[in-house]
């Protein structure tokens, strides 16, 4: 039986390096040391792995921009811009990560790069449903047709501390590719727009790229990427 090593997200090559020389310093001094340091170098190898996913080939479909349980469920306003107050109506699927997860995040549905905001903000924790209005947080505009948006949210929590966020205003983005990593437990939210039946229900587990969040047609056949 063969094994092969996980695929590892660049933005822990620093963080896995760095545990791993510590850890070899540490059994050099004794072997209950080195124990001491391996069980984080582990860990810091696990949070940074990043799967290839299975994903629906399908341009109906809006996915999961993250690995997760949904927390909650709920029809809002958001106003898309600071300089255009007008505010639209979207049901918000609100989706917290904890440290087990994979925190790399991927597009959920293809289109093209309309707005990017970030905003700064508290780091009040990801468990709690407060962290979507009052944390830090990169705002991303997809939009999937003419005129029709998407909004995902990528949300700092009270132990990650870092967005990191690989997009650019009018970039082509396709569904189910990478864009970005939080560290060490967060919260994503996506915002669909009214009238788009949500497929998923608070507490359910999801996975980026290929559990089905929304479908805009549920009658065409279903073939599948690896990403």
């Amino acid at each position: 039986m063969c094994f092969g090593l996980p695929n590892i997200n660049r933005e822990g090559y620093l963080f896995i390096v760095v545990s791993f020389i510590v850890t070899c310093i540490a059994f050099s001094i004794s072997w209950g040391a080195g124990i001491t340091c391996l069980f984080p170098t582990l860990l810091c190898t696990y949070f940074f792995r990043d799967p290839a996913r299975a994903v629906p080939n399908n341009k109906d479909f809006i996915l999961s921009p993250a690995d997760g349980v949904i927390s909650k469920i709920e029809e809002v306003s958001y106003s898309l811009s600071e300089e255009n107050e007008e505010e639209k109506k979207f049901t918000l699927v609100s989706i917290f990560l904890s440290v087990l997860n994979v925190h790399v995040n991927r597009i959920p549905i293809s289109g093209t790069i309309k707005e990017m905001n970030y905003k700064k903000g508290k780091f009040v924790s990801a468990m709690s449903n407060r962290s979507s209005n009052e944390n830090e947080k990169q705002i991303i505009v997809i939009e999937y047709e003419k005129g029709k948006e998407i909004i995902v949210e990528q949300i700092a929590g009270f132990i990650a501390r870092r967005i990191v966020c690989n997009l650019r205003t009018s970039q082509s983005v396709k569904a189910g590719e990478r864009f970005g990593i939080i560290r060490f437990g967060s919260r994503v939210n996506i915002y669909i727009p009214i009238g788009i039946e949500v497929r998923v229900s608070e507490g359910q587990t999801v996975i980026g790229g290929e559990t089905v969040i929304a479908d805009f047609n549920k009658q065409e056949k279903l073939t599948f990427d690896v990403i």
